[in-house]
Formats: structure tokens, C-alpha cells, sequence
């Protein structure tokens, strides 16, 4: 598990080392993304509950992938200017993060009646039917929403 102040530290290494000093890096709340790079602000940030899952690997990654965005601008998206400049630092992950999302962070858990699980950070307002069951809305897949109480101290 990486520590935050740990991620800080090489977050603003990194960007001291390959972007101008207009760009700052911080934590933020996702649950469901592990970093982002925002060109309006020209900042860096990662989400602070999936890095104190991941280790210390996984989180440097993550940071090398956002900072390759920083220097690859934003046109680059995940084609192959932002793919030499993310091999170039080091870079060695996918096109996009493939981890797990903090599900256990979700309040709303469903199932279908096949007992597939799906988790939701919004309530959900409208019938959801199963995806893996039918790639058609079909009501005998419905899904079933519980709320869960989630304690967010991570």
C-alpha cells in the first residue's frame, strides 16, 4: 500500500523533472479512476482512495501515465505521441488503468437474479436490468439496489 505523503513526494519529483513549474499535483476523491490530468488547471492528481490500495509500483505508474498526458497535450489522448512520451519515462502499463475500483466505497449494491454484483456511487433512479446477463434490456434480469452504509476514512 502506498502512503500519501510518499505519492506526493514523487508526484512533485516528477513533475518538477519534466513539466514547467506551472503544474502542481494533488489527491482527489474518485473511486473509480486512479489519476487524471487536467490541462485547464495544469494540474496532476490521483485519487486518494484507490493509491492507499495500490502498491508502490502501481501507484508510480499511474503517475508516469498522467504525466506523459501533461507532456504529450491534450490531442494526444492515448494514441501514439502520448505512447513514445509514456515509454520514454518509463511507462510500462496498459493504454488505461485496468484495476479494481473501490467497490467496497460504493453505497449502492445490486444484484441480478443471476447474482451478478454491480456497485453504484449514485442512487440509482431508473430500472437497471443485468448487462452480463443480456446485452439487451430484458425485466426478467432487473437489478435489486440495496443502500449500504460505507465509512469513507480511507
Amino acid at each position: 500500500m502506498a502512503e500519501l505523503t510518499r505519492v506526493r513526494h514523487w508526484a512533485d519529483a516528477l513533475i518538477a523533472l519534466h513539466l514547467d513549474p506551472s503544474w502542481t499535483f494533488g489527491f482527489d476523491t474518485a473511486k473509480t479512476r486512479a489519476g487524471l490530468c487536467n490541462y485547464t488547471s495544469r494540474r496532476i492528481t490521483v485519487s486518494r482512495y484507490l493509491a492507499s490500495r495500490y502498491d508502490d509500483d502501481e501507484i508510480h505508474q499511474v503517475l508516469l501515465h498522467e504525466v506523459a498526458h501533461a507532456i504529450a497535450g491534450t490531442r494526444a489522448g492515448h494514441g501514439p505521441r502520448w505512447k513514445a512520451v509514456a515509454a520514454e519515462l518509463g511507462y510500462e502499463g496498459k493504454r488505461l488503468h485496468d484495476g479494481a475500483i473501490a467497490n467496497e466505497l460504493a453505497p449502492w449494491v445490486g444484484a441480478c437474479p443471476a447474482g451478478h454484483v454491480h456497485y453504484r456511487y449514485r442512487t440509482p433512479t431508473r430500472v437497471l436490468a443485468c448487462g452480463k446477463c443480456s446485452r439487451r434490456f430484458d425485466a426478467a434480469n432487473t437489478i435489486e439496489w440495496n443502500r449500504r452504509p460505507v465509512s469513507r476514512s480511507a
